[in-house]
């Protein structure tokens, strides 16, 4: 019988190197982190890693950047609890412990040839960003794009830079809201849902991707519908309580759903009657 060895399991924790931090809000950082001996990590879309610090514990943070981007990858950690606090004390060539990448991504092969509308509020941002990316390095792949984001306020917003980028882009319909707005701001101001009526679609050609805060999901989902996406077709990424990362310890379980292996990424159509799911 072949011994099954730890390099080979999701049980193995990589040393990694923190190459770059950068302060984006009051309680949100940007970390860039390289994995032992340059490798990639070779995530899909979508997916996460459980982050440990020795003497601290392990989390699991959604990764944020694309899997074109060879030899490292980024993630955004917000400052909620004693874990990511001491993540934020972290600088940069500080070593982290890296599992992963676990759960289901989003299906970018089956998105591939269709229309996409990006529908990502808040914290939202951070695992859309991933696909999003991929999408624009591959943009030749995909039809229409449409990035609709909400922030509770201007300051609020992340990757202010590559916003401005995907504002000018001639190939990518990018609007933006706040729920609150300072004197500077122009844009609209509104839910995230009132940015929905306004997108121009082929319904049989669209797929729907949301990210956002678990009370937006349904109000969401009700302006696609309206717009004649099949449930099929609309995307949602659900984050319960995650821990583990493996399925072991039943924090994410959601009426027999396990967010960290069965999603996070479901189509609407799989969750729309099971209990609690949105």
């Amino acid at each position: 019988m072949k011994k099954l060895l730890l390099k080979d399991s999701k049980y193995e924790i990589k040393k990694s190197k923190i190459i770059k931090v950068t302060t984006l809000t009051d309680l949100e950082k940007f970390f860039e982190i390289e994995l032992p001996g340059g490798d990639s990590l070779d995530h899909d879309p979508g997916q996460f890693v459980e982050v440990s610090i020795l003497g601290v514990g392990e989390a699991p943070i959604s990764v944020s950047s694309s899997p074109t981007k060879l030899g490292s990858f980024e993630m955004v950690v917000r400052k909620v609890g004693r874990f990511t606090s001491a993540l934020h004390q972290l600088k940069e060539g500080d070593e982290i412990g890296i599992r992963g990448p676990f759960g289901k991504g989003f299906p970018v092969r089956i998105l591939e040839g269709n229309d996409l509308v990006f529908v990502a509020a808040g914290l939202g941002i951070v695992p859309l960003r991933s696909l999003i990316n991929f999408v624009i390095d591959n943009r030749r792949d995909f039809g229409k794009v449409s990035i609709l984001l909400g922030c509770r306020t201007p300051q609020n917003m992340l990757f202010g830079d590559e916003v401005a980028e995907w504002t000018k882009r001639l190939d990518v319909n990018f609007s933006c809201t706040v729920d609150r707005a300072d004197p500077d701001w122009k844009g609209n101001v509104g839910m995230i849902t009132s940015l929905i009526p306004g997108v121009t679609l082929e319904p049989e050609r669209t797929f729907a991707v949301i990210v956002g805060p678990p009370v937006m999901y349904k109000f969401v989902i009700a302006e696609l519908l309206k717009k004649q996406i099949p449930e099929r077709q609309i995307l949602v990424s659900l984050e319960r309580n995650m821990k583990c990362g493996l399925g072991k310890c039943g924090h994410c379980q959601i009426n027999g759903l396990y967010c960290c292996q069965d999603g996070p990424v479901f189509s609407y159509d799989k969750i729309k009657g099971v209990p609690e799911a949105l």
